[in-house]
C-alpha cells in the first residue's frame, strides 16, 4: 500500500528540516524498523490535519464560526455561521470526514509501530503517545460536535469492512475510548524537558491537559440543571436617525442572566468526580509534574519564532508558502496583502463588538491583538481614506491627531469607521498575522492552536471554583492569564459578594460560586477568540441557545444568529447514513 510519508516533521521548530523536501510517496517496505520508523509512520498521521482537514480551508470552520462572538462577511458566514450545517460546501461534513481519516491513519500506525521490534522501547512507546494523543482528540471532537458516534479500534484495512458501525453513546466513547487512550498517553509521552523530544510535537503535558479538558467537558456537561451563569450579551445594535438617514449603531453588551442545562448524554456522569479529576490533572501540568509548562510573555506568544513555545501544547505547524503544508485560514483571519502593506483579498473573519468591550483599554489582548488600521485597496481608497476599529477612546483619539498609524503618507483624505451596518468593520485579529512570514501569500505559516496552557490554567481555575469555590487558588490562577495581558488581576472578594444582574427590570444576585464561574467562562472566551473554544464551551454548559438567541436573530452584518434545539449537534453526513447500516437516522432535526 502508497501513502504519503513526511520526511518534514511538521510539527517542529528546526529551520533545516523545513529546507527539505516537503513529502515523497512510499511504501510501507520502505519504511527502516528503527526510531526514524516510528517516527515516520507517527508523522504520517500528524498530516492527517493537513490533507484532511485544513488543506482546502474546511478548517477551522466548523471550529469557529456558530458562536455568539464572531462574526464577518455574510458570504463567508452564509453556511455554517448562520446555522445552515447542511449548506452546499458541506463544511460540518469536513469535521467528520477529517477526523475518522486521521483515526483510521492512527489505527494503522499503531499496528505498524507496535511490530517495530528495531526502535527503542522508550522512542517507539513515545510514538505511540503521540498516536492515541491524536485519537483521542480526535474522538473527543467528534463526540462534542455529533453526540454518540461509532468507534474503531483497528484501521479499515484490518476491520475488512466499513458499512456497519452502530453509534456508540456518549459515556461509553469518554470512558472506554478517550479516558483509556489519553491515560496511556500521559504515560508513554516525553515531557518536553526529555533530550529526545521535538519541540512542535504534542507532549506527556499536552496529554494531560486535553484530559482535564476533556473530564471539565464531562463534568460541565453533568452539572445540574438550574446554575447560574452570566453573559454579556444583547442585540448587536440599535438604529437611530443620524442626520436624516436610518443609521446603526453599536450597542454596549447587556450583563445576561442565563441557567445551565445538562447536556444530553451527559447526565449519568458524576459532575463532583469529573470537577476533581479535571483539578487535579490541571494543578499536576501546572506543578511540572509533565514537563516544564509556561506561559509566554504577550510579545512571543504569537511570534513567529514563539510557535513551538511551551505554552502551545498542542498546535497546528505550517509551512510558508507550501502547497500543501501551508494553511489558508490566514487569508480570511488576516488578509492578504500587497506590497504597500494594504489589503487586497479577504480580510472577512473578526470578533463583534461585544467581544471588544468585554476588555480593559491597555489589555493587550486588544490594544496589541486587534487590528486596529488597515487600508484595503479598491475598496477604503474609494473614499480617499483607511479603516480603523473601534470608533471611540484612543484610536478615536490618534485619528482625530494624525497619530501613528493614522499618519500613513498615502493616505490623503481621511479615516472611516462604520457603524454597525457594515462587514468590513470587526476587531479582526493579529495573533495569527504576527506568526505569518509573508501575508502577501494565499498559504501561510499561521499556526493554529488547538490547546495552549492558558487554557488548562483557565481549567484549573474553573475546577476548583466549582469544586469548593470561590477559592484564591481559583483566582490565582485567572489572574496567571489576565496579568500576562495587562488586564488588572481580579479580587477574591468582589466575586464573595455575588454579581448583581437586573433580571426582568429587577436587580437580582448571584452567589459567589456562580459569579466567578461566569468570570472564568468570560476570559475564556477573551483569551481564546478564533481558537475553537466558544462554541464548545456554550455546549458544554447548556447554554448555547439562550447565548445565541440572545443577540435577536442576527449579528451587526446580517448573519443569522438564531438557533433551535437542532443546532445541538451537527448533521452526520448523508453519505454515512446512507452506506453505514448500523447508523439508523440522522441527529435530530437534521434528515
Amino acid at each position: 500500500m502508497a501513502f504519503a510519508l513526511m520526511s518534514v516533521p511538521v510539527f517542529t521548530s528546526c529551520e533545516d528540516w523545513l529546507e527539505e523536501k516537503a513529502y515523497t510517496f512510499v511504501t510501507t517496505d520502505d519504511i527502516p524498523n528503527s526510531n526514524e520508523g516510528a517516527d515516520s509512520w507517527t508523522l504520517g498521521v500528524y498530516n492527517s490535519l493537513f490533507s484532511d482537514m485544513f488543506m482546502y480551508g474546511s478548517f477551522p470552520r466548523p471550529l469557529d464560526y456558530d458562536c455568539d462572538y464572531i462574526s464577518g462577511a455574510v458570504w463567508q458566514f452564509s453556511e455554517f455561521g448562520s446555522g445552515n450545517f447542511q449548506g452546499g460546501t458541506s463544511q460540518a461534513d469536513a469535521m467528520w470526514n477529517g477526523m475518522y481519516a486521521l483515526i483510521n491513519k492512527a489505527n494503522k500506525a499503531i499496528t505498524n509501530v507496535k511490530a517495530l521490534d528495531g526502535a527503542t522501547e522508550l522512542h517507539r512507546n513515545n510514538c505511540l503517545g503521540e498516536l492515541y494523543f491524536l485519537k483521542a482528540w480526535a474522538y473527543f471532537m467528534l463526540t462534542r460536535a455529533y453526540g454518540d458516534i461509532p468507534v474503531h479500534s483497528v484501521s479499515v484495512d484490518e476491520e475488512g469492512t466499513y458499512d456497519n458501525f452502530p453509534r456508540i453513546p456518549i459515556k461509553d466513547v469518554y470512558e472506554k475510548t478517550i479516558i483509556p487512550l489519553l491515560d496511556d498517553a500521559r504515560t508513554m509521552l516525553y515531557k518536553n524537558t526529555t533530550g529526545a523530544y521535538t519541540p512542535g510535537r504534542v507532549n506527556a503535558a499536552s496529554a494531560a491537559g486535553l484530559e482535564a479538558k476533556v473530564y471539565a467537558t464531562m463534568a460541565a456537561g453533568a452539572t445540574a440543571d438550574g446554575e447560574d451563569i452570566v453573559v454579556k450579551t444583547g442585540v448587536p445594535y440599535v438604529v437611530q436617525n443620524i442626520n436624516g438617514t436610518a443609521t446603526k449603531v453599536y450597542t454596549d453588551p447587556v450583563k445576561t442572566l442565563m441557567h445551565k442545562r445538562v447536556v444530553a448524554g451527559y447526565e449519568n456522569f458524576d459532575a463532583r468526580e469529573c470537577w476533581q479529576k479535571a483539578y487535579d490533572l490541571a494543578k499536576a501540568v501546572k506543578a511540572g509534574d509533565y514537563g516544564k509548562i509556561e506561559l509566554s510573555d504577550y510579545a512571543n506568544l504569537w511570534s513567529n519564532s514563539g510557535k513551538t513555545a511551551s505554552e502551545h501544547l498542542f498546535s497546528l505547524q505550517t509551512i510558508s508558502g507550501d502547497n500543501m503544508y501551508g494553511t489558508l485560514f490566514s487569508y480570511h483571519y488576516c488578509g492578504m496583502t500587497n506590497a504597500a502593506g494594504h489589503i487586497v483579498n479577504s480580510l472577512t473573519v473578526g470578533m463583534r463588538w461585544h467581544w471588544y468591550m468585554l476588555f480593559e483599554e491597555m489589555d493587550h489582548r486588544i490594544y496589541e491583538g486587534v487590528l486596529h488600521a488597515w487600508i484595503r485597496d479598491g475598496s477604503d481608497t474609494s473614499w480617499g481614506g483607511g479603516s480603523y476599529f473601534p470608533n471611540f477612546g484612543i484610536w478615536q483619539k490618534r485619528v482625530e491627531n494624525r497619530e501613528a498609524p493614522y499618519d500613513n503618507t498615502d493616505v490623503t483624505s481621511s479615516w472611516r469607521c462604520d457603524g454597525a451596518g457594515s462587514e468590513q468593520f470587526f476587531a479582526f485579529q493579529t495573533k495569527y498575522l504576527q506568526q505569518i512570514s509573508d501575508r502577501s501569500l494565499s498559504r501561510t505559516d499561521a499556526n493554529y492552536p488547538f490547546l495552549r496552557y492558558a487554557d488548562v490554567l483557565l481549567i484549573l481555575a474553573e475546577a476548583a471554583n466549582e469544586l469548593n469555590g470561590p477559592t484564591q487558588e481559583a483566582v490565582n490562577a485567572l489572574n496567571l492569564v489576565r496579568e500576562r495581558s495587562n488586564a488588572t488581576p481580579r479580587d477574591i472578594e468582589q466575586f464573595e459578594e455575588g454579581t448583581i444582574v437586573k433580571v426582568d427590570g429587577v436587580n437580582t444576585k448571584i452567589s459567589p460560586k456562580a459569579s466567578l464561574r461566569s468570570s472564568i467562562i468570560e476570559e475564556r472566551a477573551m483569551e481564546l477568540a478564533l481558537e475553537g473554544d466558544r462554541r464548545w464551551d456554550l455546549i458544554r454548559w447548556g447554554i448555547y441557545l439562550p447565548a445565541m438567541n440572545a443577540l435577536g436573530g442576527a449579528d451587526e452584518p446580517g448573519n443569522v444568529k438564531e438557533r433551535s434545539e437542532k443546532h445541538l449537534l451537527f448533521p452526520i453526513p448523508t453519505l454515512e447514513v446512507l452506506t453505514n447500516k448500523g447508523i439508523k437516522a440522522n441527529n435530530p432535526g437534521w434528515n
